[in-house]
């Protein structure tokens, strides 16, 4: 197989295991406890960060080469905003009652650090392509962890899940928790699902492990 796509598939994927943003290296933690109280606000939240970070990632490495390094974090934030206006006019125009519950946390995805991380990180010294591919793996990967955050604490606070129009009904004999809907319902369900994913990374490396020992013994 062509190097040049393995590389390109290892660097969508990583964002998803190797290097989570939410669940390993524990960057853009506000709008992950802020607006999780729910999938839809989770999605949309999510889709927002996607577009910033592909469209950042990908100016980022295409004018790497002129950028100065003394002013790269500047230049970086310009490039973010960019995307940020515009998710935020169209968030404005297309998804008022979206928009107003997200809030804040909108034009704060400016100064996300999930978004400057990865143009640090990755896209200032990786090919266009490359980058593309880790924006939009990672922010995928973020999207996705916020709607699991979004919807176990949807779910035990409320009762229910809703997505848009569609609604999963009630438990009966479940009594919903409300404080699941507050920062510390946040906090609890993010260390769980840490804790959960830590584990299961262990127990496969630790397989992993045994298996290439038992291999080396038999040689």
């Amino acid at each position: 197989m062509n190097k040049s796509k393995v590389s390109l598939g290892y660097d969508f994927v990583k964002g998803f295991i190797d290097e989570n943003p939410t669940f390993k290296l524990a960057i853009g933690m506000c709008p992950t406890l802020a607006v999780t109280t729910s999938v839809i606000n989770g999605f949309w939240m999510g889709v927002s960060v996607v577009f910033v970070l592909a469209f950042s990632n990908v100016f980022v490495s295409a004018l790497r080469k002129v950028i100065p390094d003394e002013i790269r974090i500047p230049v970086f934030v310009i490039f973010i905003a960019t995307p940020v206006v515009i998710v935020e006019l169209l968030m404005r125009a297309y998804l008022p009652a979206i928009y107003d519950i997200l809030g804040i946390f909108v034009p704060l995805i400016v100064v996300n650090c999930l978004i400057i991380h990865r143009a640090e990180a990755f896209a200032y010294r990786q090919p266009v392509i490359n980058s593309l591919m880790d924006g939009l793996g990672s922010g995928m990967a973020f999207t996705i962890n916020l709607m699991v955050i979004g919807a176990i604490r949807e779910f035990l606070g409320t009762g229910q899940i809703a997505f848009g129009s569609v609604a999963f009904p009630e438990v009966p004999l479940f009594e919903p928790a409300a404080v699941m809907l507050t920062p510390p319902g946040g906090f609890i369900t993010l260390g769980v699902l840490m804790a959960l994913l830590n584990i299961a990374v262990a127990r496969v490396n630790k397989r992993k492990k045994a298996g290439s020992d038992i291999g080396y013994g038999n040689c």
